[in-house]
């Protein structure tokens, strides 16, 4: 399959050149289909090199009958992807194409949620995907940040301030919810640690007990002090990072090793 030239920057299609390619695929498909079709639907998906195209006819029962598609439709939702790109929240991974006759039709553009993949895409299609298509990392999806181990969904908290002091002024967390949240703070996998303890800076005359470890769900990245603070103390994590923690049923996910490997570089300073 041809891929944009280097001429074609990400994002070069203005409305009118957009509908112009919506409405060629159309006529592609049209052309394709057998005599009496009263409905079909095409859908094309991206993420990095991989790529399907699934095309199907629609019954009047409802029945989804499978068709062959013509290969020029892929290129031309190629050249759309990638001319539809905006930097600020990067491109469509699935384009739904449906059709009705006698020429009525509706797209759907998918830049948020994974698709139904026939074959799920290599692990490396994530992180190609991130690097042709950049996104703020507000934007990412965490489907593809977790997965594209290239920055966009992996967030670092912090527990001091500049001056070193633990930051105090945040919203309190519902103490029903209390414990859960201290227990995916520290039970989140450690990936550096320090063999000593650091001193509590609110209570300097306790032995030191703070881990000086750092913990990640893939997602985030957080000193161990985080929770140590909350447990001891009751100082709340950022509210964003609780959310998130709220988000995921307070269970800690499975971090595998290229993501482990990512967040140490975060830390040290090695990521770019």
């Amino acid at each position: 399959m041809s891929q944009p030239g280097p001429h074609d920057q990400p994002g070069s299609l203005d409305e009118a050149a957009q509908q112009q390619l919506i409405q060629e695929i159309g006529r592609i498909i049209v052309r394709a289909l057998p005599p009496g079709w009263r409905e079909a639907t095409v859908e094309y998906r991206e993420l990095g090199p991989h790529h399907e195209l699934v095309a199907q006819l629609i019954a009047p029962n409802g029945t989804a009958i499978p068709l062959a598609a013509p290969a020029d439709v892929a290129e031309l939702f190629v050249r759309l992807r990638h001319g539809m790109y905006q930097p600020d929240r990067g491109t469509w991974v699935s384009a739904l194409y449906r059709l009705q006759r006698p020429g009525s039709y509706t797209v759907d553009f998918n830049g948020d949620f994974e698709p139904s993949w026939r074959t799920a895409p290599p692990p490396a299609a994530f992180a190609e995907e991130l690097r042709r298509f950049p996104r703020p990392a507000a934007v990412t999806p965490e489907w593809l940040g977790l997965r594209g181990g290239s920055g966009p969904g992996l967030r670092t908290a912090e527990v001091f301030d500049e001056d070193g002091r633990p930051i105090t002024e945040r919203p309190q967390i519902n103490p029903a919810e209390r414990d859960q949240v201290i227990d995916y703070l520290e039970q989140a996998p450690i990936v550096l640690a320090a063999r000593s303890f650091d001193t509590d800076r609110l209570d300097p005359n306790r032995n030191p007990a703070v881990p000086m470890t750092f913990h990640t769900d893939g997602s985030w990245i957080w000193p161990g002090a985080v929770g140590y603070y909350l447990r001891q103390h009751g100082v709340a994590p950022e509210a964003e990072l609780v959310a998130h923690i709220r988000s995921r049923s307070f269970l800690v996910p499975d971090v595998d090793e290229p993501r482990r490997e990512q967040a140490v570089a975060v830390i040290t300073g090695e990521h770019r």
